[in-house]
């Protein structure tokens, strides 16, 4: 008969599984040399360094790995909170402004006050915008078209970690090296950030990769004469666009 596999080796092959991928693609994402082929059929052990990968990775709860416990996930715990936070005269907390060219310096800047004291700022007389951590950002790019058109502006709220995201907001989300706006989606091998306009691909990173984190509440635009088009009218507009350059050059 024979041997009846250790729940850890069973819940290894699962997860590989359920991730879609190959044994060679599995053993990659972990840094194991060689093939997973012994250990998903129990002739070799999991290691701690094995182990603590897929905490690190896919955030595996090492004791839903071993049997010790229901909760697959342990929740994401990255601190996510600014470091620095502007005030006014009264020592109420403003709201800085951050533009495209602020932006490029934004996360290289984000623990030194006297780099936020050159931003301008403001403050909301609504409650909505009391007892919390706000910032608006200018937006850069067609990536979230057309819901957010180039040089609009978003005001959003800080968020503690990575833990409460919803599928259905739009982020602010500073990396290392970058600010984005994206909508933000967790999944079993980290963070996925996806752009309205269909061009764009999704990013994937690790949790670890983001600095600060903002929930977009509410935009300033000036383009109330002139909604965004649709992605489709986009196209067509594109389309008869190129038709009619193609006729002008016919007749030159």
């Amino acid at each position: 008969m024979a041997e009846e596999l250790l729940i850890e080796t069973l819940r290894f092959r699962q997860l590989r599984q359920e991730l879609n991928m190959t044994q060679q693609a599995f053993a990659k994402a972990l840094r194991i040399k060689g093939s997973i082929a012994d250990i998903e059929r129990g002739k070799t052990r999991l290691s701690g360094a094995v182990v603590a990968r897929l905490l690190q990775v896919y955030s595996i709860n090492p004791l839903w790995l071993y049997g010790e416990s229901e909760q697959r996930h342990l929740e994401v715990t990255v601190p996510l909170m600014p470091k620095v936070v502007t005030l006014d005269v009264e020592s109420n907390e403003n709201i800085a402004m951050v533009n495209v060219k602020a932006s490029a310096g934004y996360a290289h800047n984000l623990q030194d006050p006297e780099w936020y004291d050159t931003l301008p700022a403001f403050r909301l007389p609504l409650p909505e915008y009391r007892n919390a951590s706000f910032r608006a950002f200018q937006v850069q790019g067609d990536s979230m078209l057309p819901v957010l058109q180039q040089g609009e502006w978003v005001i959003a709220k800080a968020e503690e970690s990575l833990a409460g995201l919803s599928e259905n907001s739009v982020y602010v989300v500073v990396l290392a090296d970058t600010v984005v706006v994206k909508k933000a989606q967790l999944t079993t091998s980290g963070l996925r950030l996806i752009s309205l306009n269909s061009l764009y691909p999704p990013i994937d990173l690790q949790p670890a990769d983001v600095r600060e984190m903002w929930r977009v509440t509410a935009k300033i635009t000036s383009n109330l004469g002139h909604p965004a088009s649709s992605l489709d009218e986009l196209t067509r507009e594109m389309r008869e666009g190129f038709v009619s350059l193609k006729s002008l050059l016919g007749k030159g």
